[in-house]
């Protein structure tokens, strides 16, 4: 039920690669409709598509949740819950503040200066999803980065049919301050312009559908993303000391996530190799979301043997996967020939779902071959970098010749001009 190829030749793995390109032209267009209408209409056009996508009409004075409502979420659910999303709240929290930037001056000995100023911005907007699963997790680790960074508001949208306790929750913890019944293309438009009820964003943030997904894609330049996400996805080293019904485990705890989800393992054992199509037969078998995650691994599940370590490392890099898991030996020294990767998982202790809910890193990472070049969403990721400068006479007396010399070369007399006019250089 899972395929299985050798390697190398490594263009074996090209056609199993993510595909290029975004979405088809009939989504595009389609999004691209909805988004010019909340540019024109705003309130209005949200409420038209609300009701007629979400089956929900509400006027835009009942979009806002009053936060009494949602903050009592806190004592609605069970105590054990609360305490695990309190738990995982401080542990992302904990970590994320090891990646505040303070910025930094180098001043000269003249009284010159060139510098960086970090500063958060000023409001972020949170796409909260609703579909066949209700995430909490997916709210804590959007939104406490933004907190750590500094950003005043966080502005979560959520399903308008309703959302659970449990997510409600998770808002009251980690920072939320205010709450939208509203979704799909339509939230997005309205958080990335603005409208009288929903105000404007700096950046959007969460998951959602492909609708939701090149909503974002769209309104980039209007607004920050975080970034454009696909289908979660897993690739599994392993060597001799794996167990297979552990491998099969793992691969099923990405799979069950929807049908689109991918899983594979790359493999230097032949033995199992041999036995992993057993073990997830086996485990399929018993899973509550068995179908699902069957759907997936038989649509999108791949099963690598692969000579050496060396040659599994290179099918990690070239497929450049959401999460990688290491289990084999020595799981740290492979780990540092993986170049391209969302997050690493080293040794059997560590299975893909710490990352999801405790460990303390965002569980939010590149998709699709993105870690390519992407990063895990961070506390970088709410803040803006601006340089300082400043010359005294001195050093601007000292750079005058070679600033306008390359001014003029560019045909800008002006910016020459400015510069020389200061340091009283003859024409």
């Amino acid at each position: 039920m899972i395929r299985r190829i050798a390697v190398p030749p490594f263009e074996a793995l090209d056609a199993l690669l993510p595909p290029r390109g975004g979405a088809d032209p009939a989504t595009r267009e389609t999004v691209a409709r909805i988004l010019d209408d909340v540019l024109r209409r705003g309130d209005d056009a949200v409420r038209e598509y609300t009701s007629r996508f979400d089956g929900v009409d509400l006027a835009p004075a009942a979009w806002e949740l009053d936060s009494a409502a949602w903050q009592g979420a806190l004592d609605r659910i069970n105590p054990t819950l609360r305490a695990a999303l309190a738990r995982a709240v401080d542990r992302v929290r904990e970590y994320h503040q090891h990646q505040r930037e303070d910025g930094f001056r180098l001043a000269g000995d003249d009284g010159s200066l060139v510098g960086m100023k970090v500063t958060p911005v000023d409001r972020v907007g949170l796409y909260v999803p609703g579909g066949k699963a209700s995430y909490p997790s997916s709210v804590v680790m959007n939104a406490v980065p933004a907190l750590v960074a500094g950003v005043q508001e966080i502005v979560a949208v959520v399903p308008p049919q309703g959302v659970t306790d449990l997510v409600l929750a998770a808002c009251a913890l980690s920072g939320v301050t205010r709450i939208f019944r509203i979704g799909g293309a339509q939230a997005v438009a309205a958080l990335a312009f603005g409208t009288a009820t929903v105000p404007r964003v700096d950046k959007i943030v969460g998951p959602g559908n492909r609708w939701v997904a090149e909503a974002k894609r769209q309104v980039t330049g209007q607004v920050g993303i975080d970034m454009i996400a696909g289908p979660t996805e897993i690739l599994i080293i392993a060597d001799g000391s794996a167990l297979p019904t552990r491998v099969a485990a793992d691969l099923i705890a990405q799979a069950e996530h929807d049908e689109d989800a991918t899983g594979w393992c790359v493999t230097t054992e032949a033995g199992l190799a041999d036995a992993l199509p057993a073990a997830l037969e086996s485990a399929l078998s018993r899973a509550p979301r068995g179908a699902i995650a069957r759907a997936a691994l038989q649509r999108n599940g791949l099963l690598v043997v692969v000579p050496t370590m060396r040659e599994a490392i290179e099918v990690a890099n070239r497929r450049a996967a959401e999460h990688v898991e290491i289990l084999a030996e020595g799981a740290e020294r492979i780990a540092r020939g993986v170049r391209h990767a969302g997050a690493i998982f080293l040794g059997d202790h560590t299975p893909e779902p710490v990352g999801d809910y405790l460990a303390g890193p965002s569980h939010v990472l590149p998709t699709g071959g993105t870690a390519r070049y992407a990063s895990p969403l961070g506390v970088y990721d709410f803040v803006k970098r601006t340089t300082v400068i400043r010359y005294s006479p001195e050093r601007l007396a000292a750079d005058a010749d070679a600033i306008i010399a390359l001014a003029e070369a560019e045909g800008l007399y002006g910016h020459a001009e400015a510069v020389r006019m200061r340091v009283r250089i003859p024409v």
